[in-house]
Order: structure tokens, then C-alpha cells, then sequence
């Protein structure tokens, strides 16, 4: 057999099949070590919301408990519709960054009433909170709201720092009387809170029609 020689076409056919095949193996080598020597990809950090009624629940409509949404997803929509039912609506915001994508940002949420307004409804934990960032899912301090015909509104801030390429969009707006969402924009349009940019949004939502849906995203420019 060692001495069988094959006509010239077939050695120039058994040729090509050796080189194609070589050249497939050491891309395929290459490929994995260049998947090696890049590693995981880090795990993207998300944003969580959590929202629930401690009275008449249909005053906290859309998505209620717990929902987390990894960026650079907008998580579903939570909605205040409080009004002289008794009760109010439980929120609280937390960042999930398994891999320590955010290291060094702060992101904090203020809840006041507006200048002038009627404190009740606003609950009795007023104040500035410190958002927490952390490699396991968790919660920052609830606030309440329970806003109705009383004079003024709750004013929820978002302030982020530490960081210059970190970004929180809010959208804010309403399905009724727009009266009632202070500082609202269309639907599907969103205003940033960045390093230096803190973002408030009013709600007064009462015995008016609607109500105004709000969602949160998390992302890096």
C-alpha cells in the first residue's frame, strides 16, 4: 500500500481536505483560548422595586412585591392611585450587583413633601435613604405613600454619585388626570439621574381619574 500512487488530481484533492482541516482545528483551538483568556462575563447588576399596599390594594396597582430587572432592562410598571381609601402603598428600592459592576456608586432616594403640603401623607419615614448596592438582593427603607385631597404632594428624588458612567432612568407618567404626576413626561420618555443630575417626581394622585405609572432602569453610558 505505501507504494500506491495516486493519480494527480486525487493527491491534489487529498491536499486541500489536509489543509482546510488543519486550519479548522487551529481556529477552533484559537477560539477557545481567546474565550479563556477573556473569562466570564460579568454578571449585569440589577435594579429592584419593591412596592406593596397596607390597606385598600387597589390603590397600588400594576406590578406589586418584589420585581428586580437587569440592565439594561426597565423593570414593569408600578402605579399610584391613592386617594381617600383607607391606606396607603409601601416602597422600597435596592441595586443587585453580583459582580461589583457599580463599585463606588451611591445612589440614594429622598422622600419629602412638597413646600407647604400636608406631611401625613407622605407616611412617617421622611427623609433621605441610602439605596443599597450589594452582591445579594435586598431592600432599602420603605417609604409610604398615601396621598389624597389633602394640600400638596410627595416628592420622591433620586441622586446618584461616585460615579460619572452610571445613569438611573425614571419614567413618570400618567393614565388620567396628569394633574397628578408632578414633573411627568409622555410615556416612553425618560428623564436620567446621574453624578451632579438628581431626578424628582411629584405624586398627588387623589379622587381624580387615573392614576401615574412609574418604572425604573439601570445602566452604564
Amino acid at each position: 500500500m505505501s507504494g500506491l500512487r495516486l493519480p494527480g488530481r486525487l493527491r491534489a484533492l487529498a491536499c486541500v481536505l489536509a489543509l482546510t482541516a488543519g486550519a479548522l482545528t487551529t481556529a477552533g483551538m484559537s477560539g477557545t483560548a481567546m474565550a479563556a483568556a477573556a473569562g466570564p462575563l460579568a454578571a449585569a447588576p440589577e435594579i429592584g422595586v419593591q412596592f406593596n399596599a397596607d390597606g385598600d390594594a387597589g390603590q397600588c396597582g400594576g406590578t406589586t412585591g418584589q420585581q428586580w430587572a437587569a440592565s439594561p432592562d426597565w423593570t414593569q410598571a408600578i402605579r399610584f392611585d391613592t386617594d381617600n381609601r383607607a391606606g396607603g402603598c409601601q416602597l422600597a428600592f435596592g441595586v443587585y450587583d453580583p459582580d461589583g459592576t457599580l463599585a463606588g456608586t451611591s445612589i440614594t432616594y429622598t422622600f419629602l413633601p412638597s413646600t407647604g403640603g400636608d406631611a401625613g401623607q407622605c407616611g412617617n419615614y421622611q427623609g433621605t435613604y441610602g439605596m443599597p448596592i450589594q452582591t445579594f438582593r435586598t431592600f432599602g427603607q420603605a417609604v409610604r405613600v398615601d396621598t389624597d385631597n389633602r394640600s400638596g404632594w410627595c416628592d420622591l428624588t433620586f441622586t446618584v454619585s461616585g460615579r460619572s458612567d452610571v445613569g438611573l432612568d425614571v419614567q413618570f407618567y400618567p393614565d388620567g388626570d396628569a394633574g397628578q404626576c408632578v414633573n411627568y413626561l409622555p410615556q416612553g420618555q425618560y428623564r436620567t439621574a446621574y453624578a451632579g443630575n438628581p431626578v424628582t417626581v411629584g405624586i398627588d394622585t387623589d379622587g381624580r381619574s387615573g392614576g401615574c405609572q412609574f418604572l425604573l432602569r439601570i445602566r452604564r453610558f
